[in-house]
């Protein structure tokens, strides 16, 4: 215990830190999942963000996906963890279903869209639309990383 002990190195100014976000893929009755267009950059993703730091996982879920689509969600369950490494954030990707609200832009969001499955996967960047793509999926959580553009590693 005491070798182990001596391996560990005090957190530092040099300690990497990373940011963990949220995402809710949310999937209607007839397999469409909720969409946004960002306002920032132009790109389709499911609604998300950056979790609070006082806030639990599936709160963050709510709430992110509510601010952006108007759509108030119930989490079912994890789907996925997804590392970006050049930018050290950690996305937490949950599968949710409508419990009520209306689909309505914010600042966030410049289109909100219910897509099919392939719609998904031809408007999407691969690093967002395998977070899709897993949360239909049944079975364990998936982990992979990811560099921003590209999947670097799949669980």
């Amino acid at each position: 215990m005491l070798m182990y002990m001596s391996n560990i190195r005090p957190e530092t100014a040099s300690t990497p830190l990373h940011s963990v976000s949220v995402a809710g893929v949310v999937v209607r009755e007839d397999g469409r999942v909720l969409t946004i267009k960002r306002a920032d950059n132009g790109t389709w993703e499911p609604p998300g963000g950056v979790l609070e730091l006082a806030e639990a996982p599936e709160d963050g879920v709510r709430r992110e996906v509510y601010e952006e689509t108007g759509i108030k969600v119930r989490v079912d369950r994890l789907t996925g963890v997804y590392k970006n490494t050049s930018r050290g954030i950690v996305a937490l990707v949950f599968r949710c279903r409508v419990e009520g609200g209306h689909e309505q832009l914010s600042d966030e969001s410049a289109a909100v869209e219910w897509l099919t499955p392939d719609e998904v996967t031809s408007r999407m960047a691969d690093v967002y639309a395998v977070r899709v793509t897993d949360a239909l999926l049944d079975g364990a959580p998936r982990v992979r990383t990811h560099d921003g553009r590209n999947l670097t590693r799949n669980l």
